[in-house]
């Protein structure tokens, strides 16, 4: 079943944990056939990879780190068109959840992608480990068959190959569960050049989320930073289409 996206996803924001980021957006994506895929570890083994002044977040005393396969599509710089061959490309991203101060957010431990000037423009503009990757995303009826292996030089190496589709209906998460824990979050954590910490927002509607299945044959994504996870998925959540704006880089307020 695929989510009904209303005819502007930006005008709701009473969703958000805290308002609107000030100042324009400076990028729009249209992110597709996403999976959560999600394990609990050890705190210890996760709070010494982050960096302070982060705060490892938790749910229940356990840390959470994500796998998260999914395709772009309709990527641009505000005011300019999107680009056929450069504005669409698949993308996955190995994470984990944490704090600064009162405001929660994501830290990245890596983002492969299939797009040369993609991999360029985020380290460059955005500060953020992206890695180059030779990749697919296939659909297979309602099910994504997808692939990732990464090609980036002098970079750890890291696939993924499996086949994830979803379950049930689309559904919103409720505060309080872990799946709103895991999504509903609007800001990405990283460090500028002069080593000082930075804050990215994006805004979208709340995640339409379809409960999940997967099968990995290859994955060593999370292993590739020292974090190893069973190779079956705890928390598997599927969103089919998310309109995203994202904000430019600003210092991290506490």
């Amino acid at each position: 079943m695929a989510a009904v996206r209303p005819a502007d996803p930006f005008s709701e924001t009473t969703h958000r944990p805290w308002p609107m980021p000030a100042g324009r957006w400076v990028m729009a994506q249209v992110w597709h056939d996403l999976l959560f895929a999600h394990w609990p570890v050890a705190p210890d083994l996760v709070r010494q990879r982050i960096p302070p002044p982060l705060e490892l977040d938790t749910f229940d005393g356990m840390a959470w780190v994500g796998v998260v396969p999914f395709r772009m599509s309709g990527v641009r710089v505000r005011g300019t068109p999107a680009f056929p061959g450069v504005s669409a490309f698949p993308e996955l991203n190995v994470r984990t959840y944490v704090r600064h101060g009162a405001r929660a957010g994501v830290w990245f431990f890596s983002l492969d992608a299939a797009s040369f000037l993609a991999v360029q423009t985020a380290r460059a503009w955005f500060h953020l480990p992206y890695f180059r990757a030779t990749m697919r995303c296939d659909a297979e009826g309602d099910n994504i068959r997808y692939l990732s292996r990464r090609t980036h030089k002098g970079a750890a190496p890291a696939d993924l190959m499996g086949t994830y589709g979803p379950t049930g209906p689309v559904e919103f998460a409720k505060p309080g569960t872990l799946e709103h824990w895991l999504t509903e979050r609007y800001s990405l954590y990283t460090f500028g050049n002069d080593d000082r910490l930075l804050c990215g927002e994006i805004h979208h509607v709340p995640w339409p989320l379809q409960t999940a299945w997967a099968e990995f044959s290859i994955n060593t994504m999370a292993g590739s930073h020292g974090l190893d996870v069973p190779g079956r998925a705890t928390h598997l959540r599927f969103a089919r289409c998310l309109d995203v704006r994202i904000w430019p880089l600003s210092p991290a307020v506490g």
